[in-house]
């Protein structure tokens, strides 16, 4: 390996920073077990008192969010200015919010569906965890000189 190469820094987040990114950031990716597989779904979401809230409607995003097995939340981005970019992960147990006072305040949300269709429920995802990295994208000058660098010095 090269000291000539600069390093990667990756910045680990503390909680407080992931969800001010996650409350600057309004899409997302939800993970779900469905039946025998893991899938994941895009969604818009909005940050709700330390939880992460998002509406579905009938489907298996909604079967597999108001089950019993946990979901992971997936948000990211970058700022093209500064080239640096983040990920932050929210894990945890999710439920439909079914409590009338609880649905009352959801309109307070200003949560819009995005797609047409009935969305009518609301999802509300109560971390165990969150995790976030920030970290600069590295050129693609950089990653490619380094991988022909890699190439040049493989045994034959």
């Amino acid at each position: 390996m090269s000291t000539n190469q600069p390093a990667t820094r990756t910045e680990v987040l503390e909680e407080s920073a992931c969800w001010a990114l996650l409350r600057g950031n309004s899409v997302g990716w939800l993970a779900v077990w469905v039946d025998d597989h893991p899938d994941i779904f895009p969604l818009n979401y909005t940050v709700d008192h330390a939880t992460v809230v998002f509406r579905t409607g009938e489907g298996t995003k909604l079967s597999a969010a108001a089950g019993t097995v946990p979901v992971a939340m997936e948000a990211d981005g970058v700022d093209a200015d500064t080239g640096i970019a983040w990920s932050v992960v929210v894990r945890g147990a999710s439920s439909a919010i079914s409590r009338t006072d609880e649905v009352l305040e959801t309109f307070s949300l200003m949560l819009f569906p995005w797609e047409s269709g009935h969305k009518d429920v609301f999802i509300r995802i109560s971390p165990v965890s969150i995790t976030g990295r920030r970290f600069r994208v590295t050129p693609p000058a950089e990653w490619w000189t380094a991988q022909a660098q890699a190439l040049r010095s493989a045994p034959e």
